[in-house]
């Protein structure tokens, strides 16, 4: 069973170099800086030697006196009575900033039972893209804490669909007042309240009445998006889709009015691609994700979004054995230059593009795919199995035998009876 948790979290340090002594600098910066990493059991070696690399890093950026935004992400596995924890941390502002990377040293040793990774590197840092990515991300911190307390608290918001409701046709909603002077101070305090307020109705008018004294302000439209969108998901099951689609709706004629604003925010993407994608528009939506990433290369739920959009519609291509067009599909997600953390979560991906290789006859791919699996999750039965079973066609009886031994040790009850099958084989 998979745990997954996604953390976002500002891990803010202080340093005596401020941004505007950072501007009276030369606009790019050399650092040295050196990590090392205590490989755990549930770790690859390429892993962990990227675990080092982005400690290092991340070192080097924080020479140039910087905050750093990073996103935390836990994947916990119960396999075989042991735990695995794969964890990946992407610095946002390391991509921005660090333009040229020179190793100087690299070593791995033995202490005790664990191998520890050493890296050391000179880096090239670019103060002025640093400086880009710092306001970027001061602008979508409170978008990025409002899209988390919803996406943990629907359980708790299912019950006030009823009264929303009747709120948005009318009985409360609160209308624009014609001449009033905008205030962004006041719209500021009113969203703030919104995110921080734990039902919809009062989320929804509280924004609304932002909006009334300033109609410029694009965190505004976007929040209110996002609440409208989470009635429609946490409501799915309970109202007819027809009466939620008015939701899904206003949301997208939320993000709309936002993107006219501000056409490079990628949360105001990232609303209208889920928005999209609950409307089952999937081609809109994939578009809207990548813009995202255009807007932000580093914007990681963007590219989560991306990856659950194309596995499902692989996924169905597969099952109406449609497999030149799932290739077609999966082939842009799955690069080959991806990082561990990335490979991951895209597992089922490269597991349905091996099944795709083998109808195709190419089975030295397909092998290739569930290995690429096994590197990053190696007690995954179902690769295990299935690459024994394609190690098989391929004649390779050692390799299928040695797979269907780990997934029969994991617990898989075909691979067992398969391994029964081999012993009983006599050998010359």
């Amino acid at each position: 069973m998979d745990r997954r948790s996604l953390i976002p979290a500002l891990l803010l340090a202080a340093f005596s170099v401020s941004l505007s002594a950072l501007a009276a600098e030369p606009h790019v910066k050399v650092a040295i800086a050196d990590a090392s990493y205590v490989m755990g059991d549930g770790d690859t070696l390429v892993g962990a030697e990227e675990n080092a690399l982005t400690r290092a890093k991340r070192k080097a950026v924080e020479e140039a006196g910087v905050y750093i935004e990073a996103t935390s992400q836990d994947i916990e596995k119960h396999a075989d009575g042991r735990t695995s924890r794969l964890n990946s941390l992407s610095v946002r502002t390391i991509a921005a900033a660090i333009t040229e990377t020179e190793f100087l040293e690299k070593r791995r040793v033995l202490e005790g039972d664990r191998i520890v990774f050493y890296v050391k590197i000179k880096a090239t840092i670019n103060l002025d893209a640093l400086e880009d990515a710092i306001k970027r991300q001061k602008a979508y911190e409170q978008l990025a804490e409002h899209h988390h307390l919803l996406q943990t608290e629907n359980s708790q918001l299912k019950s006030e669909l009823d009264a929303l409701h009747a709120q948005l046709r009318g009985s409360r909603t609160v209308t624009t007042l014609k001449g009033q002077v905008r205030n962004r101070r006041a719209a500021t305090d009113l969203v703030h309240a919104a995110v921080q307020s734990r039902h919809f109705p009062e989320k929804i008018e509280l924004v609304t009445k932002a909006i009334a004294i300033d109609d410029q302000y694009v965190d505004a439209y976007v929040v209110r998006g996002q609440t409208y969108l989470s009635i429609a998901s946490s409501n799915s099951k309970k109202s007819p889709r027809a009466e939620l689609n008015e939701y899904a709706d206003r949301a997208i004629a939320d993000f709309d009015r936002a993107l006219m604003l501000d056409q490079s925010s990628p949360w105001i993407l990232l609303g209208r691609g889920d928005a999209f994608t609950w409307k089952k528009q999937t081609e809109e939506a994939a578009k809207n994700y990548e813009r995202a990433l255009q807007a932000d290369p580093m914007f990681d739920i963007a590219q989560q979004r991306l990856i659950a959009l194309h596995t499902a519609t692989a996924k169905r291509q597969v099952a109406a054995r449609q497999w030149r067009q799932a290739l077609a599909t999966l082939d842009p997600l799955l690069r080959p230059d991806e990082s561990p953390s990335w490979i991951y979560q895209k597992r089922d991906a490269h597991i349905l593009r091996s099944q795709v290789y083998a109808h195709l006859d190419k089975l030295p791919q397909a092998v290739d795919e569930l290995t690429t699996v096994l590197r990053v999750d190696p007690a995954n039965r179902h690769a295990l199995l299935s690459r024994a079973k394609l190690y098989g066609r391929l004649q390779q009886g050692l390799a299928s035998k040695n797979d269907f031994d780990r997934a029969c040790a994991l617990g898989s009850d075909e691979a067992c009876a398969a391994v029964a099958h081999f012993t009983a084989i006599p050998h010359p």
